[in-house]
Protein backbone atom coordinates (compact mmCIF):
# COMPACT_ATOMS: atom_id res chain seq x y z
CA UNK A 1 0.00 0.00 0.00
CA UNK A 2 1.27 3.21 -0.65
CA UNK A 3 2.22 5.56 2.17
CA UNK A 4 0.03 8.17 2.73
CA UNK A 5 1.44 9.21 6.27
CA UNK A 6 1.38 13.15 6.63
CA UNK A 7 5.61 13.35 6.24
CA UNK A 8 7.18 16.16 8.54
CA UNK A 9 8.27 19.50 6.84
CA UNK A 10 12.29 19.26 6.01
CA UNK A 11 13.93 21.37 8.11
CA UNK A 12 15.29 24.78 6.10
CA UNK A 13 12.33 24.67 4.32
CA UNK A 14 9.63 27.71 4.50
CA UNK A 15 6.38 27.78 4.55
CA UNK A 16 4.51 29.40 1.04
CA UNK A 17 2.69 32.56 2.29
CA UNK A 18 -0.91 32.46 1.68
CA UNK A 19 -2.08 34.73 -1.14
CA UNK A 20 -4.58 36.45 0.41
CA UNK A 21 -8.16 36.41 -1.38
CA UNK A 22 -8.98 39.37 -3.62
CA UNK A 23 -12.95 40.58 -2.62
CA UNK A 24 -14.88 42.45 -5.51
CA UNK A 25 -17.22 43.14 -3.55
CA UNK A 26 -17.88 47.10 -3.94
CA UNK A 27 -18.79 47.84 -0.35
CA UNK A 28 -15.27 46.08 1.35
CA UNK A 29 -13.04 47.84 -1.00
CA UNK A 30 -15.02 51.49 -0.22
CA UNK A 31 -14.75 50.34 3.30
CA UNK A 32 -10.98 50.14 2.77
CA UNK A 33 -10.42 52.94 0.98
CA UNK A 34 -12.88 55.16 3.55
CA UNK A 35 -9.79 57.09 4.43
CA UNK A 36 -9.15 58.03 1.31
CA UNK A 37 -12.39 59.16 0.74
CA UNK A 38 -12.89 61.54 3.70
CA UNK A 39 -9.58 63.03 2.77
CA UNK A 40 -11.05 63.52 -1.11
CA UNK A 41 -14.74 65.00 0.58
CA UNK A 42 -12.67 66.98 2.93
CA UNK A 43 -10.74 68.95 -0.04
CA UNK A 44 -13.70 69.01 -2.06
CA UNK A 45 -15.87 70.29 0.17
CA UNK A 46 -13.19 73.56 1.49
CA UNK A 47 -12.68 74.05 -2.26
CA UNK A 48 -16.35 74.41 -3.19
CA UNK A 49 -16.69 76.77 0.36
CA UNK A 50 -13.39 79.03 0.34
CA UNK A 51 -12.56 79.15 -3.83
CA UNK A 52 -15.47 78.29 -5.94
CA UNK A 53 -18.71 79.94 -4.19
CA UNK A 54 -16.71 83.32 -3.77
CA UNK A 55 -15.80 83.24 -7.60
CA UNK A 56 -19.44 82.02 -9.00
CA UNK A 57 -21.04 84.85 -6.14
CA UNK A 58 -18.79 87.59 -7.26
CA UNK A 59 -20.11 86.76 -10.84
CA UNK A 60 -23.42 87.08 -9.76
CA UNK A 61 -22.56 90.40 -7.78
CA UNK A 62 -21.05 91.74 -10.96
CA UNK A 63 -24.13 91.88 -12.53
CA UNK A 64 -26.39 93.26 -10.07
CA UNK A 65 -26.71 96.79 -8.54
CA UNK A 66 -27.73 97.23 -4.74
CA UNK A 67 -29.26 100.52 -3.60
CA UNK A 68 -30.52 100.76 0.12
CA UNK A 69 -30.45 97.27 0.67
CA UNK A 70 -32.58 96.17 -2.12
CA UNK A 71 -30.56 94.02 -4.94
CA UNK A 72 -31.63 94.49 -8.91
CA UNK A 73 -30.39 92.93 -12.19
CA UNK A 74 -28.01 95.58 -13.82
CA UNK A 75 -26.72 94.16 -16.70
CA UNK A 76 -23.21 95.10 -18.21
CA UNK A 77 -23.57 98.55 -16.19
CA UNK A 78 -20.74 97.33 -13.66
CA UNK A 79 -18.41 96.40 -16.22
CA UNK A 80 -19.29 99.68 -18.49
CA UNK A 81 -18.92 101.90 -16.03
CA UNK A 82 -15.19 100.65 -15.10
CA UNK A 83 -14.12 100.78 -18.19
CA UNK A 84 -15.06 104.11 -18.39
CA UNK A 85 -13.18 105.08 -15.26
CA UNK A 86 -9.85 106.56 -16.09
CA UNK A 87 -7.74 105.14 -13.32
CA UNK A 88 -8.96 101.38 -14.67
CA UNK A 89 -6.58 102.23 -17.65
CA UNK A 90 -3.92 103.72 -15.31
CA UNK A 91 -4.23 100.70 -12.61
CA UNK A 92 -3.56 98.22 -15.34
CA UNK A 93 -0.70 100.13 -16.55
CA UNK A 94 0.82 100.51 -13.41
CA UNK A 95 0.24 96.50 -12.39
CA UNK A 96 1.85 95.79 -15.99
CA UNK A 97 5.00 97.94 -14.99
CA UNK A 98 5.00 96.27 -11.62
CA UNK A 99 5.12 92.72 -12.99
CA UNK A 100 7.94 94.03 -15.75
CA UNK A 101 10.30 95.39 -13.05
CA UNK A 102 9.62 92.62 -10.33
CA UNK A 103 10.18 90.17 -13.21
CA UNK A 104 13.57 91.70 -14.29
CA UNK A 105 14.09 91.95 -10.61
CA UNK A 106 12.42 89.15 -8.19
CA UNK A 107 13.11 86.81 -10.98
CA UNK A 108 16.69 87.35 -11.71
CA UNK A 109 17.92 88.33 -8.43
CA UNK A 110 16.85 84.90 -6.04
CA UNK A 111 18.18 82.80 -9.53
CA UNK A 112 21.92 84.54 -9.28
CA UNK A 113 21.78 84.60 -5.39
CA UNK A 114 20.61 80.69 -5.15
CA UNK A 115 23.97 79.90 -7.39
CA UNK A 116 25.98 82.28 -5.22
CA UNK A 117 24.84 80.17 -2.39
CA UNK A 118 25.39 76.80 -4.35
CA UNK A 119 28.93 77.88 -5.02
CA UNK A 120 30.18 78.52 -1.60
CA UNK A 121 31.71 76.10 0.71
CA UNK A 122 31.40 77.74 4.24
CA UNK A 123 28.61 79.10 5.89
CA UNK A 124 25.89 78.53 3.67
CA UNK A 125 23.43 77.37 6.00
CA UNK A 126 23.96 80.59 7.68
CA UNK A 127 23.32 81.92 4.73
CA UNK A 128 20.22 80.33 3.64
CA UNK A 129 18.61 81.39 7.01
CA UNK A 130 19.74 85.08 6.25
CA UNK A 131 18.07 85.07 2.55
CA UNK A 132 14.74 83.60 3.78
CA UNK A 133 14.89 85.29 6.96
CA UNK A 134 12.47 88.32 4.96
CA UNK A 135 9.75 85.69 4.19
CA UNK A 136 9.40 84.65 7.57
CA UNK A 137 8.56 88.64 8.64
CA UNK A 138 5.08 89.60 8.28
CA UNK A 139 4.22 91.95 5.25
CA UNK A 140 3.16 94.78 7.05
CA UNK A 141 6.11 94.57 9.31
CA UNK A 142 8.55 94.16 6.76
CA UNK A 143 6.73 97.32 4.54
CA UNK A 144 6.75 99.41 7.43
CA UNK A 145 10.02 98.97 7.90
CA UNK A 146 10.76 100.12 4.39
CA UNK A 147 8.70 102.52 4.47
CA UNK A 148 10.95 103.73 7.68
CA UNK A 149 14.15 103.54 4.92
CA UNK A 150 12.15 105.62 2.61
CA UNK A 151 10.95 108.41 4.39
CA UNK A 152 13.08 111.90 2.56
CA UNK A 153 13.89 113.31 6.40
CA UNK A 154 15.54 110.40 8.57
CA UNK A 155 15.51 107.40 6.17
CA UNK A 156 18.48 105.33 5.89
CA UNK A 157 18.63 105.63 2.88
CA UNK A 158 19.18 108.97 1.82
CA UNK A 159 21.51 109.01 4.77
CA UNK A 160 23.06 106.63 2.71
CA UNK A 161 22.93 108.73 -0.20
CA UNK A 162 24.50 111.78 1.56
CA UNK A 163 27.25 109.60 2.81
CA UNK A 164 28.34 109.23 -0.62
CA UNK A 165 27.72 112.78 -1.69
CA UNK A 166 24.61 112.73 -3.80
CA UNK A 167 21.37 113.92 -4.11
CA UNK A 168 18.29 112.58 -1.49
CA UNK A 169 15.78 111.15 -2.99
CA UNK A 170 11.76 111.27 -2.23
CA UNK A 171 11.27 107.45 -2.44
CA UNK A 172 7.76 106.85 -2.60
CA UNK A 173 6.74 110.00 -2.53
CA UNK A 174 8.48 110.87 -5.85
CA UNK A 175 5.88 112.49 -8.07
CA UNK A 176 4.55 110.32 -11.63
CA UNK A 177 6.70 112.14 -13.97
CA UNK A 178 9.17 109.58 -15.23
CA UNK A 179 8.48 106.00 -16.79
CA UNK A 180 9.32 104.13 -14.45
CA UNK A 181 8.55 106.43 -11.68
CA UNK A 182 10.92 106.26 -8.39
CA UNK A 183 7.74 105.02 -6.15
CA UNK A 184 7.70 102.28 -8.41
CA UNK A 185 10.52 101.00 -8.13
CA UNK A 186 10.66 101.59 -4.46
CA UNK A 187 7.87 99.29 -4.34
CA UNK A 188 9.31 96.63 -6.37
CA UNK A 189 12.74 96.73 -4.50
CA UNK A 190 10.71 96.06 -1.09
CA UNK A 191 8.96 93.33 -2.79
CA UNK A 192 11.97 91.79 -3.92
CA UNK A 193 13.49 91.83 -0.37
CA UNK A 194 10.49 90.59 0.88
CA UNK A 195 9.76 87.53 -1.11
CA UNK A 196 13.21 86.45 -2.71
CA UNK A 197 13.86 83.83 -0.11
CA UNK A 198 11.46 81.41 -0.97
CA UNK A 199 12.33 81.29 -5.01
CA UNK A 200 15.88 81.31 -3.18
CA UNK A 201 15.53 77.68 -1.87
CA UNK A 202 13.31 76.31 -4.43
CA UNK A 203 16.37 77.31 -6.98
CA UNK A 204 19.25 75.92 -4.33
CA UNK A 205 17.30 72.72 -4.64
CA UNK A 206 16.97 72.30 -8.32
CA UNK A 207 21.00 73.66 -8.85
CA UNK A 208 22.06 70.64 -6.04
CA UNK A 209 20.57 68.14 -8.44
CA UNK A 210 22.17 68.69 -11.17
CA UNK A 211 25.50 66.40 -11.32
CA UNK A 212 28.92 67.63 -10.85
CA UNK A 213 30.39 65.42 -13.84
CA UNK A 214 28.62 68.28 -15.85
CA UNK A 215 30.61 71.51 -14.78
CA UNK A 216 33.80 68.83 -14.24
CA UNK A 217 33.29 68.39 -18.01
CA UNK A 218 32.47 71.89 -19.19
CA UNK A 219 35.81 73.24 -17.24
CA UNK A 220 38.05 70.30 -19.00
CA UNK A 221 36.55 71.86 -22.19
CA UNK A 222 37.78 74.95 -21.06
CA UNK A 223 33.77 77.05 -20.40
CA UNK A 224 33.91 80.23 -18.41
CA UNK A 225 31.44 80.91 -15.74
CA UNK A 226 28.91 82.21 -17.77
CA UNK A 227 29.25 79.81 -20.51
CA UNK A 228 28.54 77.36 -17.84
CA UNK A 229 25.66 79.04 -16.45
CA UNK A 230 23.96 79.49 -19.80
CA UNK A 231 24.64 75.81 -21.52
CA UNK A 232 24.24 74.17 -18.18
CA UNK A 233 22.52 75.84 -15.49
CA UNK A 234 19.41 76.78 -17.16
CA UNK A 235 18.70 73.74 -19.12
CA UNK A 236 18.88 71.57 -16.26
CA UNK A 237 16.70 73.95 -14.07
CA UNK A 238 14.13 75.10 -17.10
CA UNK A 239 11.18 73.42 -15.41
CA UNK A 240 11.73 75.16 -12.12
CA UNK A 241 12.36 78.21 -14.18
CA UNK A 242 9.33 78.28 -16.07
CA UNK A 243 7.00 77.40 -13.28
CA UNK A 244 8.53 80.29 -10.74
CA UNK A 245 7.77 82.53 -13.92
CA UNK A 246 4.54 81.42 -14.16
CA UNK A 247 3.97 81.75 -10.52
CA UNK A 248 5.39 85.12 -10.31
CA UNK A 249 3.73 86.51 -12.85
CA UNK A 250 0.09 85.65 -11.26
CA UNK A 251 1.70 87.17 -8.22
CA UNK A 252 2.48 90.10 -9.40
CA UNK A 253 -0.82 90.97 -11.16
CA UNK A 254 -2.28 90.65 -7.86
CA UNK A 255 -0.16 93.22 -6.03
CA UNK A 256 -2.02 94.85 -3.60
CA UNK A 257 -0.07 95.19 0.28
CA UNK A 258 2.71 96.59 -0.78
CA UNK A 259 1.21 99.82 -2.35
CA UNK A 260 -1.50 99.99 -0.16
CA UNK A 261 1.39 100.39 2.96
CA UNK A 262 4.22 102.34 1.22
CA UNK A 263 2.31 104.54 -1.10
CA UNK A 264 -1.13 104.96 0.92
CA UNK A 265 -2.91 102.58 -1.58
CA UNK A 266 -0.89 104.13 -4.78
CA UNK A 267 -0.25 107.95 -4.35
CA UNK A 268 -2.69 109.28 -6.42
CA UNK A 269 -2.47 107.12 -9.68
CA UNK A 270 1.71 106.86 -9.29
CA UNK A 271 1.62 103.11 -7.84
CA UNK A 272 -2.33 102.17 -8.08
CA UNK A 273 -2.98 98.54 -9.05
CA UNK A 274 -5.63 96.62 -9.93
CA UNK A 275 -6.22 95.29 -6.60
CA UNK A 276 -5.91 98.63 -5.21
CA UNK A 277 -8.64 99.92 -7.38
CA UNK A 278 -11.05 96.99 -6.78
CA UNK A 279 -10.24 97.91 -2.42
CA UNK A 280 -11.08 101.56 -3.40
CA UNK A 281 -14.49 100.74 -5.10
CA UNK A 282 -15.12 98.51 -3.02
CA UNK A 283 -14.74 100.47 0.50
CA UNK A 284 -13.06 103.77 -0.11
CA UNK A 285 -14.22 105.57 -3.09
CA UNK A 286 -15.90 108.30 -2.70
CA UNK A 287 -16.92 107.18 0.81
CA UNK A 288 -19.46 104.90 -0.87
CA UNK A 289 -19.39 101.55 -0.93
CA UNK A 290 -19.82 99.86 -4.35
CA UNK A 291 -19.42 95.97 -4.05
CA UNK A 292 -20.90 95.07 -7.94
CA UNK A 293 -18.60 97.40 -9.07
CA UNK A 294 -15.83 95.74 -6.61
CA UNK A 295 -16.64 92.37 -8.62
CA UNK A 296 -16.57 93.48 -12.02
CA UNK A 297 -13.10 94.55 -11.90
CA UNK A 298 -12.26 91.39 -9.86
CA UNK A 299 -13.82 89.21 -12.31
CA UNK A 300 -11.87 90.84 -15.40
CA UNK A 301 -8.80 90.37 -13.76
CA UNK A 302 -9.82 86.82 -13.11
CA UNK A 303 -10.31 86.72 -16.93
CA UNK A 304 -7.00 87.98 -17.34
CA UNK A 305 -4.96 85.34 -15.03
CA UNK A 306 -7.31 82.39 -16.42
CA UNK A 307 -6.44 83.47 -20.01
CA UNK A 308 -2.84 83.95 -19.17
CA UNK A 309 -2.82 80.71 -17.07
CA UNK A 310 -4.64 78.76 -19.90
CA UNK A 311 -1.97 80.28 -22.47
CA UNK A 312 0.94 78.73 -20.16
CA UNK A 313 -0.38 75.35 -19.56
CA UNK A 314 -0.94 75.03 -23.39
CA UNK A 315 2.63 76.27 -24.41
CA UNK A 316 4.21 74.10 -21.92
CA UNK A 317 2.30 70.81 -22.47
CA UNK A 318 4.25 67.86 -23.15
CA UNK A 319 4.59 67.04 -27.40
CA UNK A 320 4.65 63.68 -28.57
Amino acid sequence: MPDTAVRPREAGSRPQPRRPRLDSRPAQRARRNLSAYGFLIGAVVCFAFFSWYPIVREVIMSFQKTHLGTTSWAGWANYHRIFADPTFWQAWRNTLEFTVLALILGYAVPFFAAILLNELRHARGYLRVLVYLPVMLPPASALLLFAYFYDPTYGLFNHILSALHLPASQWVQSPGTTVPTVAMISVVIAATWMNMGGATLIYLAALQSIPGELYEAAELDGAGLWSRIWHITIPQTRLILQMLLALQIVATMQMFVEAFILTNGGSGTTTISVVNLIYQYAFALSGASNYNSASALGVVLMLVLATFSGAYLWLSRERG
